[in-house]
C-alpha cells in the first residue's frame, strides 16, 4: 500500500480564527497562530508534520478557507504526488460532497 502523508493550506488572511478546525483535527496538526492578520484575528496554522489528510478540517470551515492536499509515495521509485482532495469554496447555501479514492487505512 502506498504511504499518504497530508497537508492543509489555509488562507490564513481571512482566516476568523474560530478554531473549529483544530476541535476537528484528530492528529492535533493545528493551533492558533500567536500573530493576528489583516482582520484582526488570530488564525489557524500546520504545527505538526503529522497530517494525515482526514479532510475533517475543511468541512468544519464555516468560510471555506482550507484545501487539504494528500501525498502519496508510488511503487520502488519513491514518485511522489501531490494533489488536492478537499477544496470547498464559495459557499452560499447547503453544500453536497463526495470524496473518493480513501484508502481502507492511512499508514503514517
Amino acid at each position: 500500500m502506498a504511504s499518504v502523508r497530508g497537508t492543509v493550506k489555509i488562507d490564513m488572511d481571512t482566516c476568523k480564527g474560530c478554531e473549529l478546525c483544530i476541535e476537528a483535527c484528530p492528529q492535533e496538526s493545528l493551533a492558533m497562530s500567536e500573530s493576528i492578520n489583516a482582520l484582526g484575528y488570530h488564525y489557524a496554522v500546520l504545527i505538526q508534520d503529522n497530517c494525515t489528510g482526514c479532510v475533517n478540517c475543511a468541512l468544519v470551515c464555516p468560510d471555506a478557507i482550507i484545501t487539504v492536499y494528500r501525498s502519496k509515495k508510488k511503487g520502488s521509485s519513491k514518485t511522489i504526488t501531490k494533489e488536492p482532495i478537499a477544496v470547498i469554496k464559495n459557499v452560499k447555501s447547503n453544500i453536497k460532497f463526495t470524496i473518493e479514492d480513501l484508502p481502507e487505512r492511512i499508514e503514517v
